[in-house]
């Protein structure tokens, strides 16, 4: 249950490459979870590392979470 919520939420992320040549990842419903990184495939890695933090820590705090 919890791998596909997290797949459904990364099927909604929004990439855009910056002036630097990095990628910029976030999504849209997440505030707070975001990823910078050299590549797009880098960049979704750590998106998907801090989605899974982010998670976590809602969990703990019993927030509701984004459906």
């Amino acid at each position: 249950m919890l791998t596909q919520y997290i797949q459904s939420a990364l099927s909604r992320s929004c990439y855009k490459q910056l002036e630097d040549q990095t990628w910029f990842a976030e999504i849209p419903g997440f505030e707070g979870v975001w990823a910078n990184a050299e590549t797009v495939e880098a960049c979704r890695a750590e998106l998907a590392e801090v989605l899974e933090e982010w998670l976590l820590l809602k969990t703990c705090d019993r927030d509701q979470l984004p459906t």
